[in-house]
């Protein structure tokens, strides 16, 4: 039986794991892997190996409070190519492991390392104000695009149409996430 994503007993408040903003999302479950349950995850994160090696994930549809996010043990994680193969306690057989198809895969921030030096979870980009070098105001980081070449920026103000911008060195000048601000060499009509 797949895990019940919806119903209050899933990561219930009182045990103080996590909360909503804490989670951060690491990958996505894109489908099912051989007949025993295992699923095929794609990696969000720059090093894939390092959470392949955690005891629990938490499991959860997007936009989902983390009230409604499953705790669950990671019994078995491998790399193969660019897809994580993982079991997952909560995904005794087939049936359960394509009912979560779609289903994100994240850990609280506490358990994951500090990021490097000029490294960013995706998580701590999200609503960051960005502004151009000529101090333009162009949007908010809404989210991002995981592309084989590099990140996209996805970046927009309500008013105008979101614009696209690759997440690399020759665009992105400086990110400070203390004054929650990324400055960018772009112009604001491209």
């Amino acid at each position: 039986m797949p895990p019940d994503l919806q119903s209050d007993n899933v990561l219930p408040e009182s045990t103080g794991s996590a909360v909503a903003s804490d989670i951060v999302v690491l990958g996505k479950i894109v489908g099912p892997y051989g007949l025993h349950g295992a699923v095929r995850v794609h990696p969000f994160a720059d090093d894939p190996k390092a959470w392949a090696r955690l005891q629990y994930w938490w499991i959860g549809r997007e936009g989902s409070p983390a009230r409604f996010w499953q705790k669950t043990r990671v019994i078995k994680c491998n790399i193969q190519g660019d897809t994580l193969i993982a079991n997952l306690e909560c995904l005794p057989d087939r049936n359960a492991s394509e009912a979560v198809h779609g289903v994100l895969v994240g850990v609280p921030r506490a358990e994951l390392p500090p990021a490097s030096q000029g490294e960013y979870y995706w998580a701590d980009l999200i609503g960051l104000d960005v502004f151009n070098t000529r101090d333009e105001l162009l949007g908010q980081i809404l989210g991002l695009i995981d592309t084989p070449a590099n990140a996209v920026l996805r970046v927009g103000d309500g008013l105008k149409p979101e614009q696209l911008l690759p997440f690399v060195a020759a665009v992105v000048v400086d990110v400070d996430l203390a004054a929650r601000k990324v400055c960018v060499d772009w112009e604001s009509d491209w």
